[in-house]
């Protein structure tokens, strides 16, 4: 999770409810299919390779989870980009259980209301919830993309992922909520605009990594 957010997030302090299980029982799919060949392989994330992703989704699950629950301390304290994750070896089984365990914290009504905590960041409840599945499709479709695996997010998850990313004045900031927008044509696929306000290149590929 960025330690900033995007702009004007009021307009999301609704509290529709939202199912994070489509979008985390597709990280649990695709970190199936990851042989131990693979985990040193490049991702659309410089500085991780995919057992750091891995990693950092684990954590990521495991904060998002105790924020529904409004149960703070260190695993919603802590700044993601504090140390550089390190992957687990029961991660088999231990990632799998806390995507579970994140969706379904999230389908209790009382994690949308009030305030809420995760990466060190206070926000609405009902925006992080968003934040929530905004970085499981991001971070799903880096897994994907390093892993050689095919992405097919939902439309509707992906309409809040562009709600949420994009600049609440209509501008084409720079800044974007993971890093430096990148430019993608306004009649590309929802998926590739989604991920072009994160600040990731649509046609990247592990080639294209540096060495």
């Amino acid at each position: 999770m960025s330690s900033g957010g995007p702009d004007g997030l009021s307009c999301m302090e609704k509290t529709t409810h939202i199912d994070l299980g489509p979008a985390a029982a597709r990280v649990a799919r695709l970190a199936a299919g990851i042989g131990d060949e693979r985990l040193g392989d490049p991702t659309p994330c410089p500085d991780y390779a995919v057992r750091e992703l891995l990693a950092h989704l684990a954590g990521l699950s495991v904060a998002f989870r105790d924020a529904a629950r409004k149960d703070f301390g260190p695993t919603t304290n802590t700044p993601p980009g504090s140390a550089l994750p390190v992957l687990a070896d029961d991660w088999r089984t231990a990632l799998p259980k806390a995507l579970e365990e994140l969706a379904a914290a999230w389908r209790e009504p009382g994690a949308w209301e009030g305030d809420t905590r995760a990466g060190g960041v206070d926000l609405p409840a009902a925006v992080m919830g968003r934040v929530a599945l905004d970085e499981l499709l991001i971070h799903g479709w880096d897994l994907a993309r390093a892993t050689g695996q095919e992405y097919d997010a939902g439309e509707e998850e992906l309409a809040v992922s562009e709600e949420l990313l994009t600049p609440a004045d209509g501008s084409s900031g720079d800044e974007g909520f993971f890093g430096p927008v990148v430019r993608v044509p306004k009649d590309a696929p929802l998926l590739d605009r989604v991920i072009g306000l994160s600040g990731r290149h649509p046609d990247w590929h592990p080639d294209q990594a540096p060495a």
